[in-house]
């Protein structure tokens, strides 16, 4: 039986990792952790460092400094001279272009780790033929790799990396060569897959929807280091930083001067309207602080024009737009001009002034 605390640490665990290439610095003391069978995204624009930082993981690249710990067992601390070497971590690989061979059959491809690991051949075919059937590749076993589609050949190299029971799985955008439609379906796949077999996994995107819907926890990264941590609910609904909402998906901001009153307070949006501050937040921020609050479009409904209540500001409609299934209204407010949704059922006018009710429970504040 384990014990609470072999349950509970992490099974991953990166502290103060540097990686520079020359004099640029691509890692800049990372440090995040991965429980047993969580799914973890390292999520970012290119050149942030998340490609590096999982080939740090795998052992295909060695960090300047910092330690790098998987299961108990020391992977990497330059400090300390240990460096294990790729074959000897108990990682499993996908690369993005699934690196497959194309001489080889499926079953061939699936094999190749654990031919070089010296496993018997019994045991070969026995794995190969239960990892086959799990990425529902069974009955392809002969199949060359150059006759399979882009999603088989996806299988064919998850198949390979999971075969040899990893401690933790490495994706590196293996969706990114895939259509739309197969893109969405192998999403799915891959999610079911992890959680049936209790995977750790470490999971490489720049896709912002791909991150939201299938992780466990979120590290943005941004220049070499990590901006924010969390669930994607944490992190979508409430940002840290400029860079964390941006990147996760449209955000209306606005500045305004803060107002204290007590323990709480409020924003004062240029003689607009003003918004609280989220609960108990007021000790924050001083007294005539300037600051942006920041929310997401949905959260904000657009309603016509009578005097503000609480947490509304006034704007005028600059344009309207049909989208399908919503009208798209161009406000200007507070000297920002705002993309905010509505329903087509709320038909405003170019020029008509109108009334932004923000939700208090979904806005952010930051220092200006």
């Amino acid at each position: 039986m384990l014990d609470e605390d072999t349950v509970t640490k992490p099974i991953l665990a990166f502290t103060k990792v540097v990686k520079d290439y020359g004099t640029t610095r691509i890692v800049n003391e990372i440090s995040f952790s991965v429980a047993r069978g969580e799914f973890f995204t390292l999520l970012g624009p290119s050149g942030c460092g998340k490609t590096t930082t999982l080939r740090l993981l795998a052992g295909l690249e060695e960090p300047d400094s910092g330690e790098i710990e998987l299961d108990g067992q020391c992977l990497a601390a330059p400090a300390r001279g240990v460096l294990v070497p790729p074959d000897k971590r108990g990682i499993g690989m996908m690369f993005q272009s699934y690196a497959i061979w194309p001489h080889l059959s499926v079953f061939e491809n699936v094999a190749f780790p654990l031919r070089v690991r010296n496993v018997s051949a019994a045991e070969i075919r026995r794995r190969v033929i239960e990892v086959v059937e799990i990425v529902g590749l069974q009955g392809l076993e002969e199949r060359g790799a150059t006759q399979l589609s882009g999603g088989q050949q996806q299988r064919v190299a998850l198949a390979r990396a999971i075969v040899h029971t990893p401690k933790v799985l490495l994706l590196d955008e293996p969706l990114s060569n895939l259509d739309v439609k197969l893109r969405e379906q192998m999403r799915l796949e891959l999610s079911a897959l992890q959680k049936r077999l209790n995977l750790a996994v470490v999971y490489v995107t720049h896709d912002q929807d791909e991150a939201l819907a299938m992780s466990d926890r979120i590290a943005v990264l941004n220049k070499g280091q990590v901006e924010q941590v969390g669930s994607p609910s944490e992190l979508y609904e409430h940002p840290r930083t400029r860079f964390v909402s941006d990147f996760l998906g449209r955000t209306i901001v606005v500045s305004g001067t803060v107002r204290r009153d007590g323990a709480d307070g409020f924003v004062v949006v240029r003689d607009s309207g003003s918004l609280s501050l989220p609960g108990g937040r007021g000790h924050e921020f001083s007294q005539g602080q300037e600051v942006r609050v920041l929310c997401r479009p949905e959260d904000i409904t657009v309603l016509p024009a009578t005097a503000c209540g609480p947490n509304q500001v006034t704007g005028q409609v600059g344009r309207v737009a049909y989208m399908g299934s919503h009208l798209e209204y161009t406000i200007s407010t507070a000297g920002s001009c705002l993309q905010v949704p509505a329903g087509k059922r709320d038909l405003y006018a170019v020029g008509a002034t109108v009334r932004l009710q923000f939700d208090p429970a979904s806005i952010t504040v930051l220092a200006q």
